[in-house]
């Protein structure tokens, strides 16, 4: 009896193993193509690859010839496709070599994952046919981005405000400045939309809408002494800009010193981003640790992901005079369980002259005892020295920028942390 069974079980076994291994064999043989793709190596010489083939629904032209000279070439993980996997945010390392000036690193981004580059496309052929699926090229012609052809003179606000956070309250004034300084044309310079190419005009206003991380840079250039890192060029639907750092994380636990200067770069970031002589505020959605890196050799601080940054013109904001814009905008406080909270009304950040949401965000997510991220709480200025401890003064400043107890406590506590940070700074070089 005992035989009869382990008989049975014995085919029942062989029987299940003979059907695992004929279901393993058609899913490879159904997944073939993926595959073999995904063993393939990433080529910047790949049409496909690089989102070339998709152009005019790209973001830009102006460094195909370097791709294709082979000037550009991934660092050794950025060439295997096996790897993307885990690159979720499409973002590469790569070296730019020049004959007179040698090589240097670059950075690559997609400016989305894979998943929001293919709702791109889907939004896109909803735009022009209604269909989720279209020939993304022809369709191109169809949309909005098309119909502002060369009779239209300027690019107004009321026809992309809204299209992003960088035009939810565009003037006249940012609009002719994105374009003057739109760097995927060789005839940069003029603020007059009509001066574009029909291509080129369609790809500034798709990168507009779809991921205007690309003008911000271009129209808030590094090279005049703003925070962002300096754009480079792109080719299809991948641009470049320059390496700056390791991300601040990376100096979460890094000496007091160190950290001390961090942090009062990161003040000063959000003070000039706040008040310029331009009469621009620029205020950050999107704060973490992973959006900012530093210089290794000047240590100096870069925002690398600006993506999501409202700029409202304070000139206008004056001049048109909406309801309470002379009344100081206090953010409020997050209290949540996720990382990197903010809490914001976009359209106050519009309509108000002077708003303290940068210091709120720098002090909550990144300075604070309230700054959280990996699971690790505790901020940047976390476990200071003994005396600064004793003292008290720091972190009552940082719990009054990220968590106000006054009213417009926040202005006056950013002020005099960043003056108490210089003070710090000081003692410890």
């Amino acid at each position: 009896m005992l035989r009869l069974l382990s008989l049975k079980f014995g085919r029942v076994y062989r029987c299940g193993k003979f059907l695992f291994v004929a279901a393993l064999f058609v899913i490879l043989l159904m997944n073939t193509h993926n595959l073999f793709a995904s063993f393939q190596r990433n080529e910047l010489t790949d049409r496909r690859f690089i989102g070339l083939n998709k152009c005019p629904a790209c973001f830009g032209t102006s460094w195909c010839r370097k791709f294709m000279n082979g000037q550009v070439s991934f660092e050794t993980w950025g060439r295997l496709r096996i790897l993307d996997f885990f690159n979720v945010k499409n973002v590469y390392f790569a070296q730019y070599g020049e004959p007179r000036e040698g090589t240097r690193r670059v950075v690559l981004k997609r400016l989305g994952s894979n998943q929001e580059l293919a709702d791109i496309d889907q939004k896109i052929c909803k735009r022009a046919t209604g269909r989720p699926r279209c020939d993304l090229i022809q369709a191109m012609y169809k949309t909005e981005f098309a119909r502002l052809n060369g009779d239209v003179r300027l690019l107004t606000p009321e026809v992309v405000e809204g299209w992003s956070d960088l035009v939810h309250c565009p003037s006249q004034r940012l609009l002719d400045r994105l374009v003057r300084r739109y760097a995927e044309t060789k005839d940069s310079g003029s603020f007059l939309l009509k001066n574009l190419k029909d291509t080129e005009r369609m790809q500034l206003l798709m990168t507009l809408a779809f991921n205007p991380e690309p003008l911000v840079l271009q129209s808030f250039p590094s090279d005049e002494g703003w925070p962002f890192a300096k754009y480079l060029g792109a080719c299809g639907r991948v641009v470049a800009v320059n390496y700056v750092g390791e991300e601040l994380w990376s100096f979460y636990n890094a000496p007091w010193e160190k950290r001390v200067d961090l942090a009062k770069q990161l003040m000063d970031i959000a003070e000039q981003l706040t008040n310029n002589d331009f009469d621009f505020a620029l205020y950050l959605l999107d704060v973490s640790f992973d959006n900012f890196a530093v210089g290794p050799r000047d240590g100096k601080v870069i925002v690398v992901d600006a993506e999501n940054v409202i700029v409202a013109d304070k000139r206008l904001i004056r001049q048109n005079k909406p309801e309470n814009y002379d009344v100081w905008y206090e953010s409020r406080f997050e209290d949540c369980d996720k990382e990197a909270c903010l809490s914001f009304s976009k359209d106050a950040l519009c309509s108000r002259v002077t708003v303290d949401h940068n210091y709120y965000a720098i002090c909550q997510n990144l300075l604070s005892r309230y700054a959280t991220w990996r699971g690790i709480t505790g901020g940047l200025l976390h476990d200071p020295p003994a005396d600064v401890l004793k003292d008290g003064r720091l972190e009552a400043l940082l719990d009054e920028c990220a968590k106000p107890q006054k009213r417009y406590g926040r202005f006056q506590a950013a002020k005099e942390l960043r003056e108490y940070l210089t003070q710090l700074s000081n003692s410890v070089r």
